[in-house]
C-alpha cells in the first residue's frame, strides 16, 4: 500500500515555503497551505507570532512544531481524505494527492473516478478504491495526466491571471518538478 511520507515529501517539494502573491486565490500561504481556504489552521497563529521576529520568512524553517503541524495539515485534509493507505500503487496515490493538493480533494477524487470510469462523487470509497487498484497504474498515470492538463486549461480561461502558474502546474502535472 501507499506510503505518505513519501508522498508528503514530493507534495512539499511542489509547495514551496511561505508566499503572498497578490495574484494568488488563496492569499498569504505557508508550504501550500493557504490562509484564505485554511483559516482555522492552528500553523497561522505560530506563523504571526514568527512574523514578528528577525529573520521571517526563513525563521518558519526553523520551528519544529510548526513543521509538525504541516505535516498533521497534510495527512488530516488531504492523504486521509482520499484514503491514499489503501491505494496499492505508490505513484497513482502521489498523483492523487499531489493534484488534491493543488486543486482540491473532491476534484482530483472525480477525476481519479473519471478515469477508473466509477460514479465522479468527490468521495474515494471501498468501489473506487477497488477500481483504481485493478487500473494499470502506467494507464491510470497516463490518462489522470491529461485529465489535470485540461483542467488547468480551464482554470486558466476563466481566470487569465492564473496564466503565470501555467507552465509550474504542467510541469507539476507531468512529474518534472
Amino acid at each position: 500500500m501507499a506510503e505518505f511520507t513519501n508522498a508528503f515529501q514530493l507534495v512539499i517539494a511542489h509547495e514551496g515555503g511561505y508566499g503572498n502573491d497578490p495574484d494568488d486565490p488563496g492569499g498569504e500561504t505557508y508550504k501550500g497551505v493557504a490562509r484564505k481556504i485554511f483559516s482555522k489552521w492552528d500553523g497561522w497563529i505560530k506563523i504571526d507570532i514568527l512574523k514578528r521576529q528577525t529573520g521571517f520568512p526563513a525563521n518558519l524553517d526553523k520551528d519544529i512544531d510548526l513543521q509538525q503541524d504541516v505535516i498533521d495539515f497534510y495527512r488530516v485534509n488531504f492523504w486521509d481524505k482520499m484514503n491514499g493507505d489503501s491505494i496499492a500503487n505508490q505513484k497513482i496515490a502521489e498523483s492523487i494527492f499531489d493534484f488534491g493538493v493543488n486543486a482540491g480533494v473532491g476534484t482530483s477524487v472525480s477525476l481519479a473516478q473519471i478515469v477508473v470510469q466509477t460514479e465522479p462523487d468527490g468521495v474515494i470509497g471501498p468501489q473506487t478504491i477497488k477500481a483504481i487498484n485493478e487500473f494499470v497504474p502506467e494507464h491510470f498515470i497516463a490518462a489522470f495526466t491529461v485529465a489535470k492538463i485540461a483542467r488547468y486549461i480551464s482554470i486558466v480561461k476563466k481566470r487569465p491571471t492564473s496564466r503565470k502558474y501555467f507552465y509550474g502546474w504542467i510541469c507539476r502535472a507531468m512529474g518534472e518538478n
